[in-house]
């Protein structure tokens, strides 16, 4: 379990995570209403333009935002979360560590059953544009609370299960299948903090939407500390688990990280831009090594 890792061993890095509102996929690709979008369809990744740069004074813009960015703000919402996380594994499984303090966040109201919740996302190559643009890019304007979003699309999904030219319309279930056992999906892990403090562990995939795993292979513990800061970790064995992504050395994955707090729900949450990892050695935010 996680308690065998020296964490006091391990080197923390800091991630900034911010608001996005309404800030979904189609948004972005919109030049007049981001000008970085021709950037990025010539090739550019989110994180070259923002990464480690502007992530609060942009989450600060969105949480105050004009009504066609933010129509239904938490008043007194910060505009941006920042965590500490840490990686480390051993012979059979991996250990991600979040660490945050919350701060002063208004009760949004929208999660009873959950004042904070910490997720992550990981891509090994499978998720079109994952690699460039994180959690984005099963961020779209017709989910559920986004911009022209009804109940109808209520979770994520990934633009490569849409027919191109088809109006929203899903392929065949046996072409989807064949998506799913290619890996070409994000995988997910959520631990949902109760009142009492206890982690509730959550996993599965996105892919034409966002579907949770019957019986979990992921691990979840929380505690905080008197200072009010919360650490939670995460764990998965590396290898051999059904539905879910091999994580083996010599191959560059893309994570993502999501905080919900404040009893807040779907798009009122703190995200990360893109980030990499490796395991054992290589050239990624994230070397997870042996402990």
């Amino acid at each position: 379990m996680a308690a065998a890792v020296d964490w006091s061993k391990v080197e923390a890095k800091k991630v900034t995570l911010l608001y996005p509102a309404q800030s979904s996929w189609e948004r972005l690709m919109i030049r007049e209403r981001h000008s970085g979008g021709p950037r990025f369809r010539d090739g550019k990744n989110c994180f070259a333009c923002h990464g480690d740069i502007d992530e609060k004074s942009l989450g600060m813009a969105l949480v105050n935002g004009e009504k066609f960015k933010e129509p239904a703000p938490v008043i007194g919402k910060p505009g941006f979360q920042e965590a500490l996380i840490k990686t480390a594994h051993d012979a059979d499984n991996i250990y991600v560590r979040v660490e945050f303090d919350p701060g002063k966040q208004p009760d949004a109201g929208q999660d009873k059953d959950y004042e904070n919740k910490v997720a992550l996302m990981i891509d090994d190559g499978g998720a079109e544009n994952g690699n460039r643009a994180g959690c984005w890019t099963a961020c779209h304007d017709d989910v559920q609370t986004m911009g022209r979003g009804s109940e109808k699309i209520p979770t994520k999904y990934l633009m490569q299960t849409r027919v191109p030219g088809g109006a929203g319309r899903l392929f065949d279930p046996p072409e989807l299948d064949k998506m799913k056992a290619d890996g070409k999906f994000l995988e997910y892990w959520q631990a949902r903090i109760t009142p009492e403090g206890k982690a509730v562990a959550v996993d599965g995939a996105v892919l034409d939407k966002r579907t949770d795993n019957t019986e979990t292979a992921v691990k979840a513990e929380a505690t905080k500390n008197k200072a009010g800061v919360w650490t939670v970790t995460f764990t998965r064995k590396l290898t051999g688990v059904p539905g879910h992504k091999d994580i083996v050395p010599g191959k560059t994955y893309n994570v993502g990280f999501a905080i919900h707090t404040g009893h807040s729900a779907k798009r009122y949450h703190y995200v990360s831009y893109e980030r990499t990892l490796v395991l054992d050695s290589g050239k990624a935010d994230f070397v997870v090594t042996a402990k």
